[in-house]
Formats: C-alpha cells, sequence, structure tokens
C-alpha cells in the first residue's frame, strides 16, 4: 500500500518497506461499518508498511457521503500485507465484539482490488468499573514512577521494574535486561496486542534477571527509537533516547538495586522498532550493553545502517557482544532480506557468532515475540 506514503520512496533505498518496488495496482479500502460508541471521524490504517504508526496522517480514512470511511491507495505491488485500524494510537486499537486484541489483518494483493470491512470494537470501549482491563502482570512486577524524567529529551515516561523471585531474600546481584515498549512486556491491562509474558518467563528461569521496561512515547516512538532522521516521521531522536538509558536510567537502577553492573551482565531487547533502536545500543555502546535481542527489527528505517555498521565496527569494541536477530518469515516484504544483509556484515565485521533465528510461520506481532523470549534469553544466558 504505497501513494499515501509515496513520499517515503523518495528516501528509503529499498522503495520504502521494500514492500513496493513498482507500481502495479489500485486498492480501495472502505469501513461500512463501526461500534456505535465513540462518534468518531478519526480513523487510521496502521501496518507493516508504516513502522505500525498508529497516527500517520498519510493513512487517514475520509467519510463519505454514504457514512463509509475510505482510502484509495494507487500504485499498490503484489504482495501480502498486514495491518489493523486505530482512532489515532493503540489505545484505541481495533479489538473483536468482546474487546479481545485481534490477529493482524493480512490481505494478498494481485490486481485491483476493492475491500471493504467492519470494525466490532475499539479497545479503549472495553475498560472494568474502575476504569481499566483486569492486569496480569505478576508479583514481581511493579512501576518504578509514571513520570521518571529523561532530562536528554525534557519528558518523561513510566518505568516497570521486574524483580527476581528470590531477589529479596538471596543476597545476590542480578544481571539487568533493559527493554523498551514496556507497555507490551508484562502486562495485557497495558498492551496494545498481547504482552510478552516477561514476567511469567523469567519466574521460571533458573537465572532470571531484573527486568526494566521502558514505556514507548507514543506519537514518539518513531522519532526515539530511530537515532537517524526520516522524512516521512521528523527528526530521529535515538541518540538521546540512548543516552537517558545509559547515563541516567542505568546509574540510577544500578545505585537502587542489586545489579551486576558490568557489559557481561548489561542486556537490551525490543522489537520492531524497539529491536531497531536496541541494535544501535549495541553499536553505539559497546562498553556497556554485552547481550542484544534484536527482535523483528526495522531495518527499512534505515538505509544507511550497514555503511554504520562498517564505520562503528572500526573501533574493535564489540566482538565480545552477543546479539540474537530474530525475524519471522511471515512479516512481509523485505524484512527477512534486510535482517539477513544487516546479520551478514554483523558476521563478518563484528562477532562471528552472531546468532539469527527465522521462524518460517513466525508473524510481526506480540504472540511471535513472547514465544521467542525464553529461547532468547535460555541461549543468553547458557
Amino acid at each position: 500500500m504505497k501513494q499515501f506514503l509515496i513520499y517515503y520512496l523518495k528516501f528509503i533505498t529499498y522503495n520504502f518497506l521494500p514492500l513496493f518496488a513498482s507500481a502495479q495496482y489500485t486498492v480501495h479500502l472502505q469501513i461500512k461499518t463501526l461500534p456505535g460508541k465513540p462518534v468518531t471521524d478519526m480513523v487510521y490504517l496502521t501496518g507493516n508498511f508504516n513502522g505500525w504508526n498508529p497516527k500517520d496522517e498519510n493513512g487517514h480514512l475520509q467519510k463519505n457521503d454514504n457514512g463509509y470511511f475510505t482510502l484509495k491507495i494507487d500504485n499498490v505491488d503484489a504482495g501480502d500485507y498486514e495491518f489493523k485500524f486505530t482512532r489515532g494510537s493503540w489505545e484505541n486499537v481495533e479489538t473483536d465484539e468482546q474487546g479481545k486484541d485481534i490477529t493482524n489483518r493480512t490481505v494478498h494483493i494481485q490486481s485491483d482490488t476493492t475491500l471493504s470491512f467492519s470494525v466490532a470494537g475499539w479497545k479503549d470501549n472495553f475498560v472494568s468499573s474502575s476504569g481499566q482491563r483486569a492486569s496480569t502482570a505478576t508479583a514481581q512486577v511493579k512501576i518504578i514512577d509514571t513520570a521518571f524524567a529523561i532530562p536528554q529529551l525534557n519528558r518523561s515516561r513510566r518505568i516497570w521494574l521486574y524483580l527476581p523471585k528470590d531477589y529479596a531474600v538471596s543476597g545476590k546481584h542480578y544481571p539487568v535486561m533493559y527493554m523498551h515498549d514496556g507497555q507490551n512486556l508484562f502486562d495485557d491491562a497495558t498492551s496494545f496486542a498481547g504482552e510478552w509474558g516477561v514476567d511469567e518467563a523469567m519466574d521460571s528461569s533458573a537465572n532470571a534477571c531484573i527486568v526494566v521496561g521502558i514505556d514507548n512515547g507514543g506519537g514518539k516512538r518513531m522519532n526515539e527509537y530511530n537515532p537517524n532522521d526520516a522524512k516521512q516521521f521528523g527528526k530521529g531522536e535515538g541518540k538521546e533516547y540512548l543516552a537517558f538509558i545509559v547515563k541516567t536510567l542505568k546509574p540510577w537502577i544500578d545505585k537502587t538495586y542489586r545489579t551486576l553492573n558490568d557489559k557481561k551482565h548489561t542486556y537490551i531487547a525490543g522489537s520492531s522498532m524497539g529491536g531497531l533502536i536496541s541494535f544501535y545500543a549495541g553499536l553505539y555502546y559497546p562498553d556497556v550493553f554485552g547481550g542484544l535481542g534484536v527482535f523483528s527489527p526495522s531495518f527499512w528505517i534505515v538505509p544507511q545502517v550497514r555503511d554504520e555498521i562498517k564505520q562503528l565496527a572500526k573501533k574493535n569494541q564489540h566482538g565480545s557482544q552477543q546479539y540474537y536477530f530474530y525475524m519471522g518469515e511471515k512479516e512481509g516484504g523485505q524484512m527477512v532480506p534486510d535482517m539477513n544483509a544487516v546479520f551478514s556484515d554483523m558476521q563478518q565485521l563484528v562477532n562471528p557468532k552472531t546468532i539469527k533465528v527465522i521462524n518460517p510461520n513466525g508473524k510481526h506481532n506480540e504472540a511471535a515475540w513472547r514465544a521467542e523470549f525464553p529461547v532468547f534469553y535460555k541461549w543468553l544466558t547458557k
């Protein structure tokens, strides 16, 4: 789906998400029915073609005289696409009629096409009397701060903390893993498409670590998780975001909790744009992060990444890092080829023991990352 993202093509070497290689078809999208409440004129299309940005103005569906929400997309290449509808954020993404998360919508385009949809529910319509869905976080999870200061960006963020079950009585010091998209790590009540189950995975591990979850910035997510400027999303704030983790958050965590604060025992992980910024954390701070979980990284947005690898690898500080790359074969477009190219560079220039896992049935969603996370952690702590 390309026309509303056409200006991306001028920026991205692989012709946008390289889902799009040459103009072929026209696709008409229309939503015929929506839930009765809230009444809204704000409906957006988000998917693996725009970094899952829930409020991309170029994907804003318009209401026609029949009351349908429509979007015409020209120059669409044949292929498979994943997407959902939102009202501008993941807090009000579409759901089923009972308020449960739905799997990504998929479509195979091979001709001019008109697609009609019905939205059964919006996530924010299904809350308990207390105003929230039931929490699924285990007893080991708590909120450090709902507004932890990020001085590098002049904003604040909610920070989550998982402490191993024996933390209170063991007297031991523990490795620490920093993770992005904190809303999706521990609690279904705050996730937009199901949680990763990081707390359950740690509860069942014999070598559990401390996990620090940093909420994403909503509309700032595409900026904070990219160190480079991007025409379609604006200024890259990834360098400042990583400086916050390394120079502000990590020192506070190490001072407040019993941590093993050396490189060997400091990890970072995330998915999609969170996978991208985790990858850059390893490149920019090879003396800080020893283990890196790079899940479904959005390399499509950084066509210069291979040049950056060559430049930064010259520092010869990365060799002892453990990189774990994961991708699902069904994530679409050039996602797998892009990661394979980066993986090859990392093996040759950084560490020949870099690991790559490609799941033939994996899609770009929390369910896939939840299934892979325990495998990654077992490998990391073997």
